[in-house]
């Protein structure tokens, strides 16, 4: 599994940031084998105005948002297994906004974001309530791994 990592907001610096990714990606591996995961995942450590900016030119929503993640297209002639999975954007503000909110350490909210936005790259997703409870079960898995509790507990 290999990552790209790039911080456009210092903040995050704060949070080690291509430490985080990397536990999440080992995590969301043990948990789920995915054979994606063999492929580069690259992320974006952003502030709010970035992340609002991709979602309005890629979701028509203008407005910022927690995490973002944009699956790649297969790169013509590149061997299956190092084609690119994906990309994510993390917004600062609104992941420190809702850790605050959640009463939970940013740590473990960005983590639990960037395990998010990882699956949604594996294809998983929330549309469907039978989705949204496959994709949670599975979430709240990779972060009990890390030590991490329940995110959809208590309501938050």
């Amino acid at each position: 599994m290999a990552a790209e990592i790039t911080v456009n907001e210092p903040r995050w610096e704060t949070l080690d940031p291509a430490a985080l990714l990397e536990a999440s990606l080992a995590a969301v591996k043990e948990e789920t084998d995915d054979p994606g995961l063999a492929r580069i995942v690259s992320a974006l450590f952003t502030s709010d105005s970035d992340v609002q900016a991709l979602n309005a030119e890629w979701r028509e929503k203008d407005k910022p948002t927690n995490v973002l993640s944009f699956p790649a297209e297969p790169i013509p002639g590149l061997p299956e297994d190092i084609q690119p999975l994906g990309d994510i954007a993390l917004a600062f503000e609104t992941c420190a906004r809702e850790a605050e909110d959640k009463g939970v350490p940013l740590k473990d909210h960005a983590t639990h974001l960037i395990v998010h936005g990882v699956l949604h790259l594996l294809g998983y997703d929330h549309v469907l309530e039978d989705e949204a409870e496959a994709m949670e079960a599975l979430e709240i898995m990779i972060l009990a791994r890390l030590g991490i509790a329940n995110p959809y507990e208590g309501g938050s």
